[in-house]
């Protein structure tokens, strides 16, 4: 079974290396891209069909098969936060459809409080080459394919 993996925010793709933290820029939870987000109020839609196996106000994982799980990650540090900011549309455990909002936040509030907005989409625990038709850096729509994942 293949995975379409859709973008859950509108920006700009940029590579995984971009992202200025380790844990995302070496894959070490799984391969992906990110998304630097458009800075306005905007809901976090979900990438995938499946379960909200874990929601936070900064971060959520969709699961769409035994082991196929996506995380979304809003922003880097962010759960500094606290949840300030962050409004949750679902809870865990809902079975949700891609493009449903998951989350409602505003990336440039949140570079306002000094933290950075990027938004790593990672296929966790993928295995290296799993991924095809990755989205090429440049513009992207929430809801827009980022990557296919063949578990």
């Amino acid at each position: 079974m293949t995975f379409r993996v859709s973008s859950p925010v509108s920006g700009s793709v940029v590579g995984l290396s971009a992202v200025p933290d380790p844990v995302f820029a070496q894959t070490m939870v799984g391969p992906g891209v990110a998304v630097q987000p458009v800075p306005v109020a905007s809901d976090v839609l979900s990438p995938i069909d499946g379960v909200v196996m874990t929601l936070h106000p900064h971060a959520f994982v969709v699961t769409g098969g035994s082991s196929q799980a996506v995380l979304v990650h809003l922003g880097i540090d962010t759960v500094k936060m606290k949840g300030q900011g962050f409004v949750l549309h679902v809870v865990k455990g809902e079975t949700v459809r891609a493009g449903q909002p998951i989350i409602g936040w505003n990336p440039g509030a949140v570079e306002a409080a000094g933290y950075s907005s990027i938004c790593p989409v990672v296929a966790l625990d993928a295995q290296n080459g799993a991924l095809t038709a990755i989205a090429p850096d440049g513009p992207v729509n929430a809801g827009d394919p980022l990557f296919l994942w063949h578990p």
